[in-house]
Order: C-alpha cells, then sequence, then structure tokens
C-alpha cells in the first residue's frame, strides 16, 4: 500500500508542479519592468484628462455600435498620453479611448510575452473552463500534500519503533 501511495504522491507531484512552475514563471515575467505591456508605471497627467469616465465609456459603445459589455474602466499611461481602457469580460478584449482626444482605437495585440504572462498566470487558455481547472488542480495539490504527510508519518513511525 505505501508503494502505491509513493508512486500516487510522487506523479501528483509532477502534475501540481507543471502549472505551479508556469504561474511563478509568469509572475516573474511581471517583476521585470518592460518584460510585458504595461510593464512600465507612469505617473498620469491628471491635466490632459478632458473626458470623463460616463464620456468614455459612451465612446466605446459608439465605436461598437452596441452597448457593450464592460466590466472594467481604468485610466493609464500609453506611449505618453492618458488613456481609458475599456475591458469586457475577462479582459481577453478591450478598447483603448484616448483621454484628451476621444479617439477610440482596439487594443493592439499583445506581444508574446504579455500573452504568455496572461495565458499562465490567470489561466485564460482555459476559457470558460477556468475554475474547474483551477479546483480540479487545487485538488489533485491537497491529495499530493495528504499523500506527503501519510508518507512522513509511516517513515517517522517506522524510525521510532527501530529505535525502541
Amino acid at each position: 500500500m505505501r508503494k502505491i501511495i509513493y508512486r500516487a504522491h510522487t506523479w501528483l507531484g509532477i502534475i501540481v508542479a507543471i502549472p505551479v512552475l508556469a504561474w511563478t514563471s509568469s509572475g516573474l515575467l511581471y517583476a521585470w519592468p518592460n518584460a510585458i505591456e504595461g510593464g512600465k508605471v507612469e505617473s498620469i497627467r491628471t491635466s490632459s484628462v478632458r473626458l470623463t469616465p460616463g464620456e468614455a465609456m459612451q465612446r466605446a459603445n459608439e465605436f461598437a455600435g452596441r452597448q457593450l459589455p464592460i466590466t472594467a474602466l481604468t485610466v493609464l499611461m500609453r506611449q505618453g498620453k492618458p488613456v481609458y481602457q475599456a475591458i469586457g469580460g475577462m479582459g481577453a478584449d478591450s478598447l483603448l479611448i484616448d483621454a484628451e482626444t476621444g479617439a477610440v482605437i482596439k487594443t493592439p495585440p499583445a506581444g508574446f510575452l504579455t500573452r504568455y504572462f496572461r495565458q499562465a498566470h490567470f489561466f485564460f487558455f482555459a476559457g470558460t473552463g477556468q475554475v474547474p481547472l483551477l479546483i480540479a488542480l487545487s485538488l489533485l495539490a491537497f491529495v499530493s500534500a495528504l499523500s506527503g504527510i501519510y508518507l512522513n508519518l509511516t517513515l517517522w513511525v517506522r524510525r521510532r519503533s527501530r529505535v525502541a
């Protein structure tokens, strides 16, 4: 029985380690300035912001020709200019609204490192299966931890019985 648990613990550790490795490596990318788009932090020039958040959302809706399911509206500096970023859903699609002129553009496609960061760090690749995947991986990690505790306790008991 112990041999089966040992093998299961080893395989569970490998399975659980893969997403943890992706998560931590993508987190390291975020810590390096300019490794991903938006990694550089600039102070927002509030004197240049002419549009209100409501006007920015209205411009985004006009650009799309319909009422958008905007879940977040943020102000950020992009190429030295303040812009609103209107994000819908899980943040995969967004629009940039120039905070000075009101011009709207689709957010340009992300580069390789930014795509890796988003996919690996937030598990966006899973789409609607994101939450079930994270729950399944959490359960596997839990079982791996329990099997490790069991193996350590049995090893400790064996050593104590040999000494006594």
